[in-house]
């Protein structure tokens, strides 16, 4: 049983799902402290003038320990806002108008004020259009005890793991010795072979939404994003 357990990102990069796909059950590990300007809310886009923030407006003020799943939207009309942002930046590029109707409904769908629940509704419509079953679940199922590294062992022993999936950052910070422990693999994502496609607006970025490449490349070029790297 391979285990991923992450934070819930904002229509997330390729790599972001390319880690669920590596594993079984994926778990939104939202019960965390919210933190500004990282990817909980926003991610970027590629324009004719450069990379762009594309942001959702969230209530901040006051609430310094709030949870990413207590994390409330300040402005209910930031869906179509941003459904025009990116017609604008991606209409021409090759296959919009392919994914436009479908794209669009789901931004109009998405009216709860929760950032937690935005992000999951993006989350499993990417995954379910680019064939990743890996089952979903949210941390809130399990009671988590400890500190952060005992929580993340306990939702792995619960879920009998046998492997924890992680960034490639993680091990800057990474204790893996509680892991080791218990038996338990961790497994360290790869990002340094996804291939290069021709952007509308160069130069070439790879960190950019899951948009970008499902805007510019047909889906049976992902197929990488649903199976290990050789």
């Amino acid at each position: 049983m391979k285990v991923l357990i992450t934070q819930s990102n904002y229509i997330p990069w390729k790599g972001y799902f390319h880690n669920i796909a590596l594993s079984d059950v994926f778990i939104i590990y939202d019960d965390m402290q919210y933190t500004k300007r990282d990817w909980r809310n926003r991610n970027k886009v590629k324009t004719a003038n450069g990379l762009q923030w594309l942001s959702i407006p969230v209530e901040v003020k006051g609430k310094y320990f709030q949870k990413i799943n207590e994390t409330k939207v300040s402005d209910m009309q930031w869906n179509l806002k941003h459904w025009n942002a990116l017609s604008n930046h991606y209409r021409k590029a090759p296959l919009f108008a392919e994914h436009k109707d479908w794209a669009e409904s789901l931004y109009c769908d998405c009216t709860t004020p929760w950032l937690t629940e935005i992000n999951r509704h993006f989350i499993e419509a990417v995954m379910k259009k680019l064939g990743i079953e890996t089952q979903v679940r949210d941390s809130r199922e399990f009671l988590l005890e400890g500190d952060k590294t005992e929580k993340l062992v306990g939702l792995c022993e619960e879920l009998q793991a046998s492997t924890y999936i992680t960034g490639p950052a993680a091990k800057n910070y990474m204790d893996e010795a509680p892991f080791n422990q218990k038996g338990i693999e961790i497994v360290y994502a790869d990002y340094g072979q996804y291939p290069i496609y021709e952007q509308i607006h160069p130069p070439f970025e790879h960190g950019v939404t899951i948009w970008d490449v499902m805007f510019h490349c047909a889906l049976d070029e992902l197929n990488y994003l649903s199976n290990p790297l050789s």
